[in-house]
């Protein structure tokens, strides 16, 4: 004997206790109580479960045809997923190129005076790999050369025409130098220092940082060098205005990836360095113009950059206040190992420079 549980049409569950019929019965024999005395419509519309045992419910396949449930609809790939992957795969194609670029630097690496291997640069950044005095070359004076400009031109279109603003520029500039690029107005040193940078390129010709060559490499590529091996004074400070000038300095520390743990010594230090210890937190526009520029030459070498360059740093001080900014490269050059670059048309400073180059209408003379 078996229960069985039967859906009516009107929704209702029935019950029922029956003989099953034998084989051979015929269909709506007394006493017989199978589903086939049901009308078609009613045997194609109800559901009938079978009990087996208490608590558990068994669907009887011999009365039901198993429904197909619809395919579960695939969720669509987010935009953001996408995007990451495009990331990716450019950060990837950026690694190998700057890695061939390494492999091509490596291959320049040439023997010095003394026969010595020069320092093969690696993908550090630029840092040597070693702890000796190595030169990348050598100059004039047996000093390493830190930068190295060849033939290098720049023009730019204005309306129909070409305006040639540089016109075949070669220089060095080595380790542990004052270089001055001194020039009028529109003689084109802005635009040098620029390119000296990596804040733009030139129409032709080569430079060379490091013995690595600025004038290949992609913008990506240039912003990290920037970032962590080269430090700019701007001739209007470009200082936050609210922001103490710790705080100043502090932020060229963040964008370098410095360790924050280093970041309260390094920045005291940086300001002692330039005389503004006891001015740290006080905003810019509590400072005067001497002050603002210490500040902004503090914020430049924080990071430890090997090369800095300053676009005239002097033009908005007197006398006094250009002699005090040029006291502290001098300490800076001594004190931090580093290389000064800067342009000027003050001849009264000049006498502090270990090199100047004169330009006049894009050329040295």
């Amino acid at each position: 004997m078996k229960r069985l549980f039967r859906k009516r049409p009107d929704g209702r569950a029935e019950e029922g206790v029956f003989q099953p019929a034998a084989k051979g019965d015929i269909e709506g024999q007394e006493g017989d109580l199978t589903p086939r005395q049901q009308p078609q419509e009613q045997r194609e519309s109800a559901e009938v479960f079978e009990v087996n045992r208490p608590g558990t419910v068994k669907e009887s396949s011999s009365l039901l045809t198993e429904a197909k449930l619809p395919a579960e609809p695939k969720l669509p790939v987010e935009d953001k997923l996408l995007d990451e992957a495009k990331l990716l795969d450019e950060d990837k194609a950026n690694k190998e190129e700057c890695e061939e670029d390494v492999v091509a630097v490596g291959s320049r690496a040439a023997a010095d005076d003394d026969g010595e291997a020069a320092v093969d640069l690696t993908a550090t950044g630029g840092e040597r790999t070693d702890n000796s005095s190595a030169p990348y070359s050598r100059g004039e004076g047996g000093r390493a050369v830190l930068l190295k400009v060849e033939g290098v031109q720049r023009s730019f279109s204005v309306g129909g025409s070409t305006l040639q603003v540089l016109k075949g520029i070669n220089m060095e500039v080595s380790e542990r130098q004052l270089v001055m690029l001194k020039g009028r107005s529109g003689s084109g040193k802005t635009t040098l220092l620029n390119m000296l940078g990596g804040l733009d390129q030139p129409t032709d010709g080569q430079i060379w940082f490091m013995d690595q060559p600025l004038h290949v490499w992609n913008d990506a590529k240039r912003t990290e060098l920037r970032r962590k091996q080269i430090g700019f004074v701007f001739q209007a400070y470009a200082l936050l205005p609210l922001l103490s000038a710790r705080e100043n300095v502090e932020l060229s520390l963040r964008m370098a990836g410095v360790p924050s743990a280093e970041w309260k010594s390094r920045v005291t230090y940086c300001l002692e360095l330039v005389g503004l210890g006891k001015r740290m937190n006080h905003r810019p526009g509590e400072l005067s113009g001497g002050e603002q520029q210490r500040v902004a030459i503090a914020k430049a070498v924080a990071h430890r950059p090997r090369l800095l360059l300053a676009d005239e740093p002097t033009a908005n001080l007197d006398s006094q206040m250009g002699a005090q900014v040029m006291a502290v490269f001098r300490s800076i050059i001594e004190a931090e190992g580093m290389t000064i670059c800067m342009t000027t048309h003050d001849p009264t400073i000049l006498e502090v420079a270990d090199h100047v180059y004169e330009m006049v209408d894009g050329r040295f003379v």
